[in-house]
């Protein structure tokens, strides 16, 4: 009898296993959400170096983020990107856009603090400010006050 029970048992998971599996949402699903900003993608504005000789040198027109860099291979020195809407420095090894990097902002290294996001290289609090409300470059209107990071918030 018990073993009948254990096969039973059995079964039963083998076949509601997989359904469960379907109706809940994928851990992974969420991962993926939150790291879609790792696999953003900038695009040099100037891909060609003229070094003074003919030959010059070329550099991809196109750097993911967090791209491996270093002494030897250093890609993103400095370089503008995206329309002068990113700019790429070696930071730890891999290149990150310090206009909006919270980590390194303005320059490597550089954390911004508790409710702060890095908006053209410069920490700011989005919760309180009417160029920046909630986001990066999300303005007010005019005369509109920027407060817990809503445009107009208390009215």
């Amino acid at each position: 009898m018990a073993a009948t029970l254990v096969k039973l048992t059995a079964i039963l998971l083998t076949l509601t296993l997989p359904l469960s599996l379907l109706a809940s949402p994928s851990p992974m699903a969420s991962l993926i959400a939150d790291d879609a900003e790792d696999f953003e993608e900038y695009v040099i504005d100037t891909p060609f170096i003229n070094t003074g000789s003919l030959r010059g040198r070329f550099l991809a027109s196109v750097v993911k983020k967090g791209t491996h860099c270093g002494v030897s291979s250093n890609i993103c020195n400095g370089i503008s990107a995206n329309n002068g809407a990113s700019r790429l420095f070696c930071c730890k090894n891999h290149c990150r856009n310090v206009f909006q990097d919270k980590n390194n902002c303005g320059i490597c290294g550089h954390k911004c603090g508790f409710g702060q996001l890095c908006c053209e290289g410069k920490c700011t609090n989005v919760g309180f400010n009417d160029l920046h409300c909630g986001k990066c470059n999300k303005a007010c209107d005019s005369g509109v006050k920027c407060e817990k990071g809503s445009c107009g918030y208390a009215s």
